[in-house]
């Protein structure tokens, strides 16, 4: 061999040598991202707890022993939003943690106010919530505010009435807008509140909870269209709307997997509540958990 081909040869597999290097530390993050992790509540100590864990119902790790509910993870899955109870229940406070329950940190603080349902933009900068109280004349308000992720800058979106908001990964938000305290419907805004549309139109019904696909193209939602709360999907638009769900109990708050392949939800009767994971067109339902609620898979796109 001579010596042009010896220092190609030599190149060729210092190459290989590194791609293998660089292949084996892909496959070694690969194994340790949390693709298939999902949040979720349980009170199966007594109180409502935060928990994570995987697909299968496995390796659950406690995250926090207060009394927090509605998990939203933030893009990167490095922390939780999520609403904490005061004052006897009369005040409800969005808070920030770390996914693995660290340095926990109470955002809002409006007294006799109910803060829930916090979701996080796509660039993980902003938290948008729902805020529902009544006023001195007993008067229901639901209203839907903005803030940063730390908690600063904290604004009402004036035009938007309703509950349930969630970010699209083009930064739209998809909510529950509130008429009465017997129907509402899924609706689609900007983040300013302008361009709002409505995607769902069943008078009487109760429709909440949209979640949106990772690719952006269907919102996933809960309705009691049929009689009672079932799990729906539909395009972004509002079209080729499709019920997934034919049960006798209540099938709530649905969560699409990273690949947009499958979705989680809760099921509760009056004994107990469980989560559910089925493909995308409502197959294959399974059980994963017992015991457990308001599921929120983290989208590790």
């Amino acid at each position: 061999m001579n010596t042009n081909n010896f220092k190609q040869a030599r190149v060729f597999f210092i190459l290989i040598f590194l791609f293998g290097i660089i292949a084996s530390g892909q496959e070694s993050d690969n194994s340790k991202s949390p693709f298939y992790t999902i949040a979720y509540t349980s009170k199966e100590t007594g109180n409502v707890e935060i928990y994570s864990g995987n697909i299968e119902g496995k390796s659950t790790v406690k995250s926090t022993n207060e009394n927090g509910g509605y998990v939203a993870w933030s893009p990167d899955g490095k922390q939780f939003a999520f609403y904490s109870k005061y004052d006897d229940r009369k005040t409800w406070s969005i808070h920030t943690m770390n996914s693995d329950g660290t340095n926990r940190k109470r955002l809002t603080r409006a007294k006799d106010k109910w803060d829930n349902a916090p979701d996080w933009s796509p660039d993980g900068k902003k938290i948008v919530f729902a805020r529902e109280y009544k006023d001195s004349e007993g008067v229901w308000h639901p209203e839907i505010w903005i803030m940063n992720s730390d908690g600063s800058e904290q604004t009402q979106i004036k035009s938007l009435k309703g509950s349930n908001p969630y970010f699209t990964p083009d930064g739209r938000i998809v909510f529950s807008w509130e008429f009465d305290d017997r129907s509402s419907a899924i609706s689609i805004a900007d983040i300013d509140g302008k361009n709002i549309i409505r995607l769902t139109h069943n008078n009487d019904a109760k429709e909440w909870h949209p979640d949106v696909s990772p690719d952006g193209k269907q919102i996933a939602f809960m309705s009691d269209r049929d009689g009672n709360f079932e799990i729906y999907v539909m395009d972004i638009d509002g079209s080729n709307q499709k019920r997934l769900t034919n049960n006798d109990v209540r099938d709530s708050m649905p969560s699409w997997s990273p690949d947009g392949s499958q979705l989680i939800f809760h099921s509760k009767t009056d004994k107990d509540r469980n989560i559910y994971v089925m493909n995308k067109d409502g197959s294959e339902v399974k059980k994963i958990i017992s015991n457990g609620g308001q599921a929120a898979w983290f989208k590790n796109n």
